[in-house]
C-alpha cells in the first residue's frame, strides 16, 4: 500500500509540473499576442496620423497657389521667403513661398555673379575661380577648357565616368556632378539656386541674403538686415515705400515669375509632423490643375 500511494503522489506532481507548464506557456502566447496587438495598433495610429499630416501639407500647398493666384497683388502672399500659417483639419499648416526668379540661374547666370556667389557663400577665391569655370564649361557648347575649368579628358583623368554636357543643366542638383564640388558646399548653395528663371540676374525683391550679397556687394550683416526688413514689411508698405539697394534699386514684391518653391510643413496636436518641399508652377490646361510640381521631397516624423 505504501509503495502504491507513492507511485500516485509522484504522479500527482508530474501531472502539476506539466500543469504549470502549460499555464505558463498560455501566459506566455498571451503575452505576445497582447504585445502584438498593441503594436499593430500604434502602427496603424502612426499611419493615420502620419497620412493625416500629409495631406495638411499638401492642403498648404494648394492654399499656396491660390494665394498666388489672387486678382489684387495687395492680397497676394508675397514669395519671398516670408512665413505664413493657418489651420487645417487641427492641423497647423506653415508655409514658406520663394519666387525662383529671385534665384541664381545656373544657366544664365555670367561669371562675375556665379563667382560673387560662391564668395559670399565662404568658398575659398581659387576654389570659387575653378567652380566657376568648372560650371561655365559643363554648360558652354564647346570642348575648349577654360584657364580653371574642366572638359571630358579631366573627368576622365578623375575617374569619373560621365562628361560635361555641353548644353546646360537640365535640374540643380546636376550641379554635384561638376568636378571640384561636393556634397556639403552644394547643401549650402542649392537652396539659392534654380534652372527655372533664365534670367541672368536674379529679382531682389525675393532674393535669398547670399544672392544680395553676390548682386549688390553687401556685407552678411547688411543682407541679412536688408532681408528681415523685407520680410516683415507688409506686401501694401513695400509697394508704396519700397526698401532699396545701395544703387538705388527698389525692392518691390512684383514682377516675379510664374514658378515657385514651396515648404509646407503640417503639424498635427500629437506631434506628429510632414514637410513638403517642392517647386511648383502656376497655371496650366482648363479644366486641369492650377499648378504642375517640377520637383518634390517629403519628410516626416511622429
Amino acid at each position: 500500500m505504501a509503495r502504491g500511494s507513492g507511485r500516485r503522489a509522484g504522479s500527482r506532481g508530474v501531472a502539476l509540473l506539466l500543469v504549470l507548464w502549460a499555464v505558463a506557456l498560455l501566459a506566455i502566447l498571451l503575452g505576445g499576442f497582447l504585445l502584438l496587438a498593441r503594436s499593430e495598433t500604434l502602427q496603424s495610429r502612426f499611419l493615420l496620423d502620419a497620412t493625416r499630416a500629409r495631406y495638411a501639407a499638401e492642403a498648404g500647398i494648394s492654399r499656396t497657389a491660390y494665394e498666388l493666384r489672387r486678382a489684387d497683388p495687395l492680397a497676394r502672399w508675397v514669395p519671398d521667403g516670408r512665413s505664413y500659417s493657418f489651420e487645417f483639419d487641427g492641423a497647423k499648416v506653415e508655409v514658406e513661398i520663394e519666387d525662383e526668379s529671385g534665384k541664381i540661374d545656373i544657366n544664365a547666370a555670367d561669371e562675375v555673379l556665379l563667382l560673387q556667389f560662391l564668395l559670399a557663400s565662404g568658398v575659398e577665391e581659387p576654389k570659387a575661380r575653378s567652380l566657376v569655370d568648372a560650371i561655365m564649361d559643363w554648360r558652354d557648347p564647346d570642348d575648349l577648357v577654360r584657364a580653371n575649368g574642366a572638359e571630358q579628358p579631366d573627368y576622365e583623368a578623375a575617374g569619373l565616368a560621365y562628361k560635361p554636357t555641353n548644353f546646360g543643366f537640365q535640374m540643380v542638383a546636376e550641379l554635384q556632378q561638376v568636378l571640384g564640388m561636393d556634397y556639403d558646399l552644394f547643401e549650402r548653395l542649392e537652396p539659392h539656386l534654380t534652372v527655372y528663371s533664365r534670367n541672368p540676374t536674379p529679382n531682389p525683391a525675393y532674393a535669398a541674403p547670399q544672392v544680395l550679397q553676390a548682386m549688390a556687394a553687401l556685407t552678411p550683416e547688411a543682407a541679412q538686415q536688408l532681408v528681415e526688413r523685407r520680410r516683415q514689411t507688409p506686401a501694401q508698405q513695400l509697394a508704396a515705400t519700397p526698401l532699396t539697394l545701395p544703387d538705388g534699386t527698389p525692392l518691390v514684391a512684383g514682377g516675379g515669375g510664374l514658378t515657385y518653391t514651396v515648404r509646407a510643413k503640417a503639424t498635427l496636436p500629437n506631434g506628429t509632423w510632414t514637410l513638403l518641399d517642392a517647386t511648383i508652377r502656376l497655371g496650366g490646361p482648363p479644366g486641369g490643375r492650377a499648378y504642375s510640381i517640377l520637383r518634390w521631397r517629403e519628410g516626416s516624423a511622429d
